[in-house]
């Protein structure tokens, strides 16, 4: 009985290794043969590659005979195209450097536009002002001319004729004189001077002078004659006609010294003029 069982049991054991054996042997003649399809596969996509290459290759070679292309010339027009872009792209990069800088010179004009704008406006506000206080200045002198335009007086000569405008100071005087009716000539005149003292046509000499009572005695030399203005007073028109065409002279002193006075000889405006010739 136990031999029977041992028989059984080794029988058994050959059979699951001649199976195991059997599976073996199949494992590796299925993996020989798809190794092998594989391989052939691969072989088969490389002679496909090669031939698409070449298939191209001759492709191109008859689209550059119909074009009349060459490998030296397409290498040289792509040289060619290569300098132009590359040419191309230094102009470009100089036309824009030069735009550049044309716009940071543009800006900084712009700047200094701006800066001298500002000072220009500065120096307009300070011209401004300056208006402004000349226009005052204005307005105050002509309120003091217009003082003394009323101040000056018309009145009748020490000949009993009527006067022009008679000035009673320097200041009345400076008015009389921008009016331009007459001709104005200034004088002072000292009595210790010995001989007349020309003034404008004729001459003048201070013969006695009384400061307090405010009157003095004067010698008018005209046309070879000498008239005598006696006891006059300051601010008194003295009057005499003088010259070939008998033109009406004033003399005014309109102040006194102890020992001088100071006026003026008014003269029409056609009247002969100091140096010169009557013709």
């Amino acid at each position: 009985m136990e031999y029977e069982q041992d028989t059984v049991a080794e029988d058994s054991n050959n059979v699951f290794r001649k199976v195991v054996i059997a599976v073996i042997v199949l494992y590796v003649l299925g993996s020989a043969y798809m190794l092998y399809s594989l391989g052939s596969r691969l072989n088969k996509v490389e002679a496909d590659q090669k031939a698409a290459i070449q298939s191209v290759e001759q492709s191109n070679k008859v689209l550059m005979d119909r074009l009349g292309l060459t490998e030296s010339s397409l290498k040289q027009s792509t040289e060619v195209l290569q300098s132009k872009l590359t040419r191309a792209q230094r102009e470009a990069a100089a036309h824009d450097a030069a735009l550049l800088k044309q716009q940071q010179q543009t800006a900084q004009q712009l700047q200094q536009s701006q800066q001298q704008l500002s000072s220009v406006s500065t120096d307009l506000g300070g011209v401004k002002t300056d208006l402004s206080g000349a226009k005052t200045d204005l307005t105050a002198t002509r309120s003091d001319l217009d003082a003394t335009k009323k101040r000056l007086e018309s009145t009748i000569g020490d000949l009993g004729v009527q006067s022009g405008l008679i000035a009673h100071t320097r200041d009345d005087l400076e008015v009389l004189k921008h009016k331009g009716d007459r001709n104005i000539y200034e004088f002072t005149l000292n009595k210790s001077t010995k001989r007349p003292t020309p003034v404008g046509t004729v001459s003048l000499q201070l013969r006695k002078v009384d400061a307090k009572k405010g009157k003095f005695t004067l010698n008018v030399v005209a046309d070879d004659r000498t008239i005598e203005k006696k006891d006059k007073n300051v601010a008194e028109p003295l009057q005499f006609y003088t010259g070939r065409d008998h033109m009406l002279y004033e003399v005014v002193v309109f102040s006194a010294d102890k020992n001088s006075i100071s006026g003026y000889l008014s003269t029409p405006k056609g009247a002969p003029q100091p140096g010169v010739i009557a013709q």
